[in-house]
């Protein structure tokens, strides 16, 4: 087990290449009046280190690691290889991209390297030794952070045929890769592995008005496939330079920065090869506190272990299409929120604000002014302030929650590319929506993968399992027939892992779990509801999708109140073993769903981390020193403290907290109890 970090790292993205060596030292006092800690360097530097094939230049970098250390800062240093520079693009085109329209890219952007390209691969490895034999035991270097915000696809011509041994490893036969995709539709049959091309616009993508991008195809099992592909083909890239780095340096922490639910990398894949998980958090100027929640939780999970936060901006984003400045206090809280979900490190993008380029109006703790008179650097400066003061005695400390909600990119990939029932389904809505339920009761929520050890939950939530592969429905059944409270329902338990249906009806291999069938889905448009009524005479509002509903060994919780399947069965509760299966059958209105998920919290005797009902954020992280309490106002009104921390220290403040004391919109109150 490599070590944790000393410190919380409290820094951020610096690029002193861009600025004349008079601005460094002015920025060195400026981190220390902010309280930061440590920088991130060298993230897209390829070009100034390799300003030739041939040749390679530390001397500038070598300045900047020496400027940092000199100053007591710990180093994020990373590898620099997410933007090619331009001479390797002229001088072998083939490493650009091939995009989904099929054309090739030419030098520009960033991520902008095949990920399959040899000669990428080769200039790569070759840079990151080079890296790592030279910095790699340098004592201020704690973390080795490769690439940057890994993402995007090509369907070049080394993709393709990396494409094809890819497949052939995992099916072994033309016979089983027709079986798996079921070529006899539309008479796609293959009879060689190289009639096999990638799913693009040019192939088997599907395009139209309603749905432009690459979000529809004739084949799932194709596009899945490459989807799987395409993550893998990226990670390989990860691992290359993680093994380059670790043949000199096998001690520092290696990671990359990820992206919440960014939809095209199976990030729980990717944690299983990187020693801790960081990621960049850029909610919009509307995205719910609930979500912003959700996603931290998610990359906590993704390793069950305290993450990084990687960047997120002091104020103002750039590339959102509006762009927001934080209000006084929101940065502050939306950093102690971070923590409160695990996080170790709280980190920007950036340190100084850019002079040109796209990300010049993109938020920084120093301004195009280069002053600390700023309400940025004050409210900088008072976060550095506490997290100095109490940041490390959280560091590794752990979340223990009762309640798991299953997260799975093949669900999401294979959900998304289904032709209906309805276009308007998309697999993170509802992940948020039940995920929304829990943060409003305040019970801790981990986001967990399709394998994972379910007998530590109390409860678990699998909204649109869509996707059931082989071993998840009697892992399921084992933890149900334990004891274990599962939630389910609608487009669930349809396909198996190359997205063919589970035949025998819906929902396939749950159906004996969740003690019903399925007869028929309806899918309702925008303009369209129903009516649910529960036994217990209250009503609720339903819509996007209606299982049509027979028992089969469940109870009926709810039935539909309009349409022709009115009185037939929406919400079912089913008996299995020591446990309960609830399936929900169409999407119900936040207070149907609530409704629903009482009754199943009930039974599984989930409860709030506090066992009192406030509508502040209250989350706890156990350290050696006890149970640490984050107590968040992200609501527009004052609201009361809970009574069970009147008497109690706050940390942040060092006062007493008292009865009836009121936080108002952004207020933080920290404790041990």
């Amino acid at each position: 087990m490599k070590a944790k970090f000393n410190k919380m790292l409290y820094g951020g993205d610096y690029n002193p290449e861009q600025w004349p060596k008079d601005v460094w030292q002015q920025d060195m006092e400026l981190f220390d009046k902010a309280g930061i800690n440590s920088a991130t360097i060298n993230v897209f530097s390829w070009a100034r280190i390799q300003p030739a094939e041939e040749v390679y230049d530390f001397r500038e970098l070598d300045e900047i690691v020496d400027t940092l250390a000199k100053a007591g800062k710990q180093i994020v240093l990373a590898t620099s290889t997410a933007a090619l520079p331009a001479w390797m693009v002229k001088r072998y085109p083939e490493v650009a991209r091939v995009d989904y329209e099929g054309r090739r890219h030419k030098f520009g952007q960033r991520h902008n390297a095949c990920p399959n390209s040899p000669v990428y691969r080769h200039f790569v490895k070759e840079l990151t030794a080079r890296l790592a034999e030279r910095y790699g035991s340098h004592e201020h270097v704690v973390c080795w952070h490769i690439n940057n915000e890994y993402g995007g696809e090509c369907y070049c011509e080394n993709c393709e045929k990396a494409f094809r041994v890819w497949l052939r490893k995992k099916y072994g036969t033309i016979e089983a890769l027709n079986k798996a995709w079921n070529l006899t539709f539309w008479g796609h049959n293959i009879y060689d592995w190289d009639e096999v091309v990638l799913p693009n616009a040019l192939s088997e993508g599907i395009e139209g008005e309603e749905e432009p991008g690459n979000e529809k195809t004739a084949f799932a099992g194709i596009s899945i496939d490459y989807r799987r592909f395409n993550s893998d083909s990226i990670l390989d890239n990860f691992r290359l330079e993680r093994d380059t780095i670790q043949q000199y340096d096998r001690d520092t922490l290696v990671t990359t920065n990820l992206m919440g639910t960014y939809k095209g990398l199976d990030y729980f894949k990717w944690a299983k090869e990187m020693d801790i998980v960081s990621w960049d958090n850029y909610p919009s100027y509307d995205t719910p506190w609930s979500t912003v929640a959700m996603w931290h939780d998610l990359m906590r999970g993704l390793k069950n272990a305290p993450f990084m936060l990687m960047e997120q901006t002091p104020s103002q984003q750039n590339w959102q299409p509006y762009n927001s400045l934080k209000k006084p206090g929101q940065m502050r809280a939306q950093s102690w929120q971070t923590v409160a979900h695990g996080a170790d490190t709280i980190q920007f993008f950036q340190l100084r604000r850019s002079v040109g380029g796209c990300e010049k109006f993109h938020g920084a703790v120093i301004g195009h002014a280069g002053s600390d008179q700023t309400r940025v650097f004050r409210e900088v400066a008072q976060l550095g302030e506490e997290l100095n003061r109490i940041g490390d005695s959280i560091i590794g400390s752990k979340t223990e929650s009762k309640v798991g909600i299953m997260f799975d990119w093949d669900n999401y990939w294979a959900l998304e590319y289904t032709s209906g029932p309805n276009k308007d389904l998309k697999y993170v809505d509802q992940i948020t929506r039940y995920y929304e339920y829990f943060y409003s009761k305040n019970m801790s929520v981990d986001l967990i993968p399709v394998d994972a050890d379910f007998s530590r939950y109390d409860l678990v939530a699998a909204p649109v399992l869509y996707m059931v592969k082989e071993g998840m429905a009697k892992a399921l059944e084992r933890y149900v027939a334990e004891g274990g409270t599962l939630v389910t329902g609608f487009m669930s338990g349809i396909v198996n892992e190359s997205d063919n249906v589970h035949l025998g009806g819906y929902p396939g291999p749950l159906r004996a779990l969740a003690g019903i069938w399925a007869e028929e889905i309806d899918a309702l448009a925008p303009e369209q509801s129903n009516e649910i009524l529960f036994t217990d005479g209250t009503k609720a509002c339903c819509g996007l999708l209606c299982d049509i509903l027979h028992l089969e060994g469940a109870e009926e919780i709810a039935r539909y109140g309009s349409n022709f399947y009115a009185g037939t069965p929406a919400v079912t509760k089913n008996a299995f073993g020591k446990g309960y299966t609830y399936y929900v059958g169409s999407v119900l209105s936040e207070d149907g769903l609530a409704k629903v998920l009482d009754l199943a919290c009930d039974g599984a005797g989930v409860a709030s981390v506090i066992g009192e009902e406030t509508e502040l954020e209250v989350t706890r992280r156990i350290s050696d020193a006890g149970a640490v309490y984050f107590v968040m106002n992200f609501k527009d009104q004052e609201l009361p403290l809970p009574t069970v921390f009147a008497g109690k220290k706050d940390l942040l403040s060092g006062q007493t907290m008292e009865e009836g004391e009121m936080l108002g919109k952004y207020d933080v109150r920290i404790a041990v109890l």
